[in-house]
């Protein structure tokens, strides 16, 4: 699929494969993901395993999934859901916690919206994160996107945290 390269930090945005199973695991084991994502520290590999099982196989229409692999290895996926025909909602998630900060998800951001853009023909993306996810609120804000609001409020890091809505046209 797709090679990218960040420092001499290379790593490709793939589709899922049920072989990535142990990655998730793994993801599901690590107290700093799991408080930044909102997954349960964990989680029984029965039940993570079905979930991924979906993600795999995911017939949705309207959302897709891709991961982000680093020499093979899963390190994290990043999402596009449809809201409508021209406008998309970003997500991502870099599930091992030691590689935050390495520029990985601005340019599986980058990517996907690109993809967005000149596949789907998508011209407005929206994305949210919480006020204290300071990594996310400056990979959104360096890549373009805008605060338009701030509506809402979640669990991050076992705190009641405001989150922040953002977009780019």
């Amino acid at each position: 699929m797709l090679g990218t390269k960040s420092d001499d930090f290379q790593f490709k945005i793939r589709p899922l494969l049920i072989t990535d199973y142990e990655s998730v695991l793994n993801w599901s084991k690590d107290e700093s993901f799991c408080l930044a994502n909102g997954w349960e520290i964990n989680k029984s590999p029965e039940e993570l395993y079905k979930w991924w099982l979906q993600c795999v196989n995911n017939s949705a229409v309207d959302f897709i999934r891709m991961g982000i692999a680093y020499n093979e290895k899963l390190i994290g996926y990043v999402d596009l859901s449809y809201t409508n025909e021209a406008t998309a909602e970003l997500g991502i998630a870099i599930g091992e916690s030691r590689l935050w900060g390495k520029g990985i998800g601005v340019n599986s951001a980058l990517w996907m919206m690109d993809y967005a853009s000149t596949t789907l023909g998508i011209t407005t993306i929206n994305a949210e994160t919480y006020k204290g996810n300071i990594r996310s609120r400056k990979m959104l804000e360096k890549i373009g996107f805008k605060e338009i609001s701030r509506v809402g409020c979640g669990e991050y890091f076992r705190r009641s945290d405001q989150l922040i809505q953002y977009q780019k046209s």
